[in-house]
């Protein structure tokens, strides 16, 4: 299965957006040890131990495989990622060999200098040929790969089948309906959230934006200008954090509210939906909501009609002052490989990148089909430019939905202060 065209092209223009002048060049090292320790930084999820599990199995077989090495894992939190990596692009003997990180920060992190050019490396990886050729562009800029794909990621709605039932409720098929049930789960049952929503969760916030018909920024090859203060925009915004309420998710609780904070309540059996990943999948199962839960496609506007997701996921890259090059390669391919993400989809439900290993996933497993359904029917993508690392470790869209939720401005205020941040971020892009 290949995501779906639209992406392909959003995706493609991280390719012709090519590399401003470097702000650091963060100089290869002239070392390629083959032995000792290799650091690798990865992502902290919810419900972290079934990811551990996997990844600790193929650091004993590589360890196995290559003597007198050593691999140190150390798990980060997604949402200090950026600060972390700055640290690591500015201080290379702090820095991990090897790093775990999104999609969206392909470019920024190539523009900072901080990710090793692997292009040879991928071509000559045996494994390397299925990839699927979307997944392939997110670990592009200007021709050149740095790294390889790790899983990719969308959301969907996820909600309590027994809630449902016990209200005699129906699936919503619309935005409205959506915002209309989870009023009605809240009023029936005062301790649940209706829709668990966070006022730091962009990429829930977002569908939203896009299912209005509004977008985050327009431009293409590199040169962006924001967006998100247009009128469809702005009726997305409102849409979304008018489920900021003590009908349906308090604001006092949900305003400071990230992604995984909401699948945490979600699976604690604390909301009657939510909006989360197929990497969230784990965790919900881990929770006390187990057998009560089903996941379909976020509604759109219109009946029957599925809300554009975030086009996510994460790759695994080597830092360029990696003192390691040949392991820190190697390291990377056995962190990516088929084996390894068929074993993640098992264990956490991340959908693998490579086609043969994503379409035994579908096959296997009933839960991946509203996702799969999601990408089928077209995802978006954040601007393809450097700056987008600068808008998203700034938590522009989480500042702006929290000014709106909070009632200090207004949402055309909120939005017009967001497009202005980001136009200034685009514009030192180069």
């Amino acid at each position: 299965m290949k995501l779906a065209p639209r992406l392909a092209v959003l995706l493609a223009a991280v390719v012709v957006a090519g590399c401003a002048p470097q702000t650091s060049d963060n100089s290869s090292s002239d070392k390629d040890e083959k032995t000792g320790t290799v650091r690798v930084w990865l992502f902290q999820e919810v419900g972290n131990k079934p990811k551990e599990k996997v990844v600790d199995s193929v650091v004993a077989a590589f360890e196995k495989a290559h003597e007198n090495t050593e691999v140190d894992v150390e798990y980060i939190p997604i949402d200090t990622r950026a600060q972390r990596v700055k640290a690591a692009f500015n201080d290379p003997k702090s820095a991990p060999d090897v790093m775990e990180y999104g999609n969206t920060d392909t470019a920024g992190y190539v523009h900072d200098g901080g990710l090793l050019d692997v292009t040879q490396d991928f071509a000559d990886w045996s494994e390397s040929k299925d990839t699927d050729p979307t997944a392939r562009q997110s670990v592009t800029v200007d021709g050149k790969l740095y790294g390889a794909p790790f899983y990719v990621g969308v959301r969907a709605l996820y909600y309590r089948t027994d809630v449902f039932k016990e209200l005699g409720l129906t699936v919503p098929r619309t935005m409205a309906e959506l915002a209309t049930t989870a009023r009605k789960i809240r009023a029936a049952e005062p301790d649940l959230y209706g829709l668990v929503v966070g006022g730091a969760y962009t990429y829930g916030a977002m569908p939203f934006v896009w299912a209005n018909g509004g977008e985050l920024a327009t431009g293409k090859n590199g040169s962006y200008a924001a967006a998100i203060d247009s009128a469809a925009a702005q009726k997305g915004i409102k849409a979304y954090t008018s489920l900021f309420s003590d009908d349906n998710c308090p604001a006092a609780k949900c305003a400071g509210m990230g992604g995984n904070d909401t699948i945490t309540a979600f699976a604690a059996g604390k909301a009657g939906m939510a909006i989360g990943g197929d990497f969230s999948h784990t965790a919900v199962e881990a929770g006390k909501v187990k057998g009560d839960y089903a996941v379909v496609p976020l509604p759109g506007v219109t009946a029957g009609s599925i809300a554009p997701a975030f086009a996510g996921g994460n790759n695994i890259g080597v830092l360029k002052s990696t003192s390691h090059r040949t392991l820190a390669v190697q390291l990377m391919e056995a962190l990516s490989a088929k084996k390894t993400q068929a074993s993640l989809f098992d264990a956490m439900g991340f959908l693998p990148t490579f086609t043969d290993v994503r379409d035994t996933a579908a096959a296997k497993e009933p839960f991946v089909k509203p996702f799969v359904q999601t990408l089928a029917a077209g995802t978006e993508f954040v601007p393809a430019s450097p700056a987008w690392s600068q808008i998203d470790s700034s938590l522009v869209v989480p500042t702006m939905l929290q000014e709106v939720v909070s009632g200090k401005k207004s949402v055309a205020a909120a939005s017009k202060e967001a497009a202005k941040k980001m136009d200034d971020a685009f514009g030192s892009a180069g």
